[in-house]
């Protein structure tokens, strides 16, 4: 489906609702909502964006879903949040104090809903919400409470140094963790 440019930028004032809820194997987090997600409501919904095949060739899915079937993720044990909730046209747009506050308001979140991972798609994202400045891709020594922190590529298509095949080798090392236990089977 298309939107005008005047559908997109009204949609610059929705809130996006996350996918979530207690308990959840790995929470995922966007760095914000893109203007194709604030007009449709569903995470990661602008075609160039890697997220669903990445989700899908890492293991995390059964098959690739669709943006409109992002509540299926929990029957999976996977969930969708933001690190900053304002819908924006580019992650560029957002100020360092929306980064810091969102991971502020992050960590709140994460200690109510108890993931095992959060994983946030972004490491400048990760770094800036967490004051982190080293942080690298992969799993981090920061905990919130109980649940580890891993920083992912960005699965955005502008973000072309990484490739589908080597995202979802990254995604797949955090599937790997996320469901190693042998008393919980990966979907």
């Amino acid at each position: 489906m298309r939107f005008t440019p005047e559908e997109l930028q009204a949609a610059r004032d929705r809130l996006v609702p996350d996918v979530a809820a207690s308990g959840l194997r790995v929470l995922f987090c966007g760095i914000n909502p893109g203007l194709m997600t604030a007009v449709t409501g569903h995470h990661f919904a602008r075609p160039g964006n890697r997220f669903w095949p990445v989700l899908h060739a890492s293991g995390f899915t059964p098959r690739q879903f669709a943006p409109a079937e992002q509540q299926e993720l929990l029957a999976h044990g996977l969930g969708i949040t933001n690190v900053v909730a304002r819908p924006t046209a580019r992650a560029d747009e957002l100020s360092a104090e929306e980064y810091r506050e969102g991971g502020r308001l992050l960590a709140e979140k994460v200690a109510l809903l108890r993931p095992r991972w959060l994983a946030v798609a972004g490491v400048t994202a990760y770094r800036v919400a967490f004051g982190d400045k080293h942080a690298t891709i992969g799993p981090q020594e920061r905990t919130l409470g109980g649940t580890r922190i891993w920083a992912l590529p960005n699965p955005s298509g502008l973000n072309a140094h990484w490739t589908l095949a080597t995202m979802a080798e990254e995604y797949g090392r955090l599937h790997a963790a996320a469901f190693a236990d042998a008393s919980v089977r990966a979907p």
